[in-house]
């Protein structure tokens, strides 16, 4: 293996120091290493001399086993991506339950074996790649610009993957398709130019055991999944690319709304999404803003509005994702079926003001109000409007959500602001009453604690579930209702996360149907934190991906368990430990109490969960109102 050497800028982030603290131990300590590569202006020093140097100067702090094994993989000499890649195979070799001897591993990664399995012994093989892979997708000079994950997230739940099959043609490192296995894809297809960054991608759903691939290669002019349909698209295409193979691609068949000009690559992209697309199924693509208004595409735009392949554009704020100082669109597309007519409006969402994460479920309840009534007129003053589509197809075909915003009347902002203002005094108001009276304890010992697992052999709790495409066998026997008879909502992952009102809809990807009864506690099986929820009315039935805990009312409280399920420990206990955590309930602790006790811990458990979403509605209600008092002072609907 290639000696790793760090630069000087490395070495001061390695001791956490400036960069003119290095230069001044190249000045006065005659010991420090010599360069070993490199320019006069930019000297390489070899990375295990350095430690040594740092190490006996008292200069090196302590570092995880991650952040050392990350460091010899990134060392200049080497390609990240493939350093990353090679490692990845190891561990997805312990996954599998081998264990490749030094022998028979490639020269260059044999003198970190040791380490990558001290990592695997430590925390296991998947929750090792997800930390080196943070590492590798971290920001910094060079470094490749993944989507982010609140982002992925979103663009999956607007294309509605569920349980059904994804494919990403410009997958990157495979950011949309994480966040697709996230949430219950069954099957997930890649194709990414670089090939490193393919196989990490590979690797990742593999040590997920998530079926798919990833090939590598370019979609446009060499599409590896030719011929193969799938319920959903999701995209993040390079943008601006000018050599593209239009010249070459010029009578591909996928081109059905027409030839995509030289300088509109993106409505390839479109058209190439669509083409993978079974009728019904929904794709979703982050799109440059230039290509909702740009001229050389207006035809193309038209096309698909006509024949109801466009259904929703969404602007982003500015900073979600690479290029960050532009404010990004989401395109989300169907593929119409043949007979079906063409809808009469197309949705209109603009969400560039404030945090994808607080904006997501505002977003995705404007376009799950769409769907469900496509020909209805939905206005939302300022932020979203489905707009007529011959009102759009006029000369431009401007598709800008900002440009097709209702504009607010004076009267109406002035209602509407009071209206505002009353709600967040009372909210507010009513906080102090919402938190729960604790006080410390003077206990020392640790409490006794037992964990799901042995609840559920105990009779103490019954797990059903997580739901996945079709029953799984050995799975508990719970009321199942006919199809024929449901009419119920659907509680979904998005829903628990956002402490909002069931969302989805039976469809016949859902493999059972489980009513929730009052008392019974939901709990993702994949977030990015872990989340209980107590259902308290009945009505709804358990979406895909969630584990559904049934407490024996006679043994354990329904919110005592919900409040020590959520805990940071049980987060630890029961999780991969990466930046995407995928729970394993049953390895969860308990406290041990008597049952009057767990009543008196659940009901602060209780209110603590009524003051957690009266804060939610308060940041929501305060965005609203500053943003009405603003657009009103400034437009002349207001004064001081």
């Amino acid at each position: 293996m290639k000696t790793p050497t760090v630069t000087a800028a490395e070495i001061a982030r390695l001791a956490g120091v400036g960069r003119a603290a290095v230069s001044n131990w190249r000045k006065r300590h005659p010991d420090f290493p010599a360069p070993v590569g490199g320019t006069t202006a930019s000297p390489e020093f070899d990375l295990i001399q350095v430690e040594q140097w740092l190490r006996g100067q008292g200069k090196l702090p302590e570092l995880s086993r991650a952040d050392r094994l990350w460091q010899h993989l990134a060392a200049p000499t080497e390609t990240p991506a493939s350093a990353l890649a090679g490692v990845g195979a190891l561990l997805l070799a312990r996954h599998r339950g081998e264990r490749p001897t030094r022998s028979k591993v490639d020269a260059h990664l044999a003198a970190l074996l040791p380490d990558v399995d001290a990592l695997a012994d430590e925390i296991g093989p998947q929750a090792a790649f997800d930390e080196l892979w943070l590492r590798f997708s971290a920001p910094g000079p060079g470094r490749l610009f993944a989507t982010p994950d609140e982002l992925a997230d979103l663009m999956v739940a607007l294309a509605d993957v569920g349980a059904g099959t994804i494919l990403d043609p410009a997958a990157g490192s495979g950011a949309t398709l994480r966040a697709a296995a996230r949430a219950g894809c069954t099957t997930a297809y890649g194709q990414e130019l670089d090939a490193d960054l393919a196989t990490l991608a590979e690797l990742w759903l593999a040590l997920r055991d998530v079926p798919g691939e990833v090939r590598a290669g370019d979609s446009l002019r060499a599409d590896a999944f030719q011929g193969r349909t799938v319920d959903a698209v999701i995209c993040h295409p390079p943008f601006g690319v000018t050599n593209w193979g239009n010249e070459e691609l010029a009578y591909d068949p996928r081109w059905e709304y027409g030839a995509p000009p030289r300088t509109e690559p993106e409505l390839a992209w479109v058209q190439h999404a669509l083409a993978h697309l079974r009728p019904g199924g929904h794709a979703v693509l982050l799109m440059p803003p230039a290509a909702a208004g740009r001229r050389a595409g207006r035809r193309i735009r038209a096309e698909l509005l006509r024949r109801g392949a466009l259904r929703a554009v969404v602007a982003l704020p500015s900073g979600v994702a690479a290029p960050h100082g532009v404010p990004l669109h989401l395109w989300v597309l169907r593929r119409p079926a043949a007979d079906a007519p063409a809808p009469a409006r197309a949705l209109l969402v603009d969400a560039a003001e404030g945090d994808v994460a607080e904006l997501s479920p505002r977003v995705l309840a404007a376009w799950r109000a769409f769907t469900a009534a496509p020909d209805a007129e939905v206005e939302e003053a300022g932020f979203a409007r489905s707009v007529p589509v011959i009102e759009l197809l006029d000369e431009e075909v401007d598709l800008t959500p900002a440009r097709r915003q209702p504009a607010v009347g004076g009267e109406q902002t002035g209602e509407h602001l009071v209206r505002t203002r009353e709600r967040l005094a009372a909210i507010v108001g009513g906080l102090p009453a919402l938190m729960p009276q604790v006080n410390p304890t003077s206990e020392r010992a640790a409490p006794l604690v037992t964990s799901v697992a042995d609840l559920i052999r105990g009779g103490a709790l019954h797990l059903i579930g997580p739901v996945r495409v079709t029953s799984a066998a050995g799975q508990p026997q719970v009321d199942v209702l006919p199809r024929s008879e449901s009419r119920s909502p659907v509680l979904t992952v998005a829903d628990v996360l956002a402490g909002v009102e069931a969302s989805g809809e039976v469809d016949e990807r859902l493999g059972q149907e489980i009513p929730l009864m009052v008392g019974d506690v939901v709990v993702p099986m994949i977030a990015h934190m872990l989340t209980a929820r107590v259902i308290t009315a009945e009505g709804t039935l358990l979406g895909r991906n969630l584990y559904l805990l049934r407490p024996n009312p006679a043994a354990l409280d329904p919110w005592f368990l919900a409040g020590q399920l959520r805990t940071s420990a049980n987060e630890k206990q029961a999780s991969s430990l990466s930046g995407t955590l995928r729970f394993d309930i049953r390895r969860a602790q308990v406290r041990r109490l008597p049952l009057d006790e767990q009543r008196a811990h659940g009901e602060a458990f209780r209110r603590l969960a009524e003051f957690e979403s009266a804060i939610r509605h308060i940041a929501l209600l305060g965005a609203d109102l500053a943003q009405l008092a603003a657009d009103g002072l400034a437009g002349g609907q207001l004064r001081p």
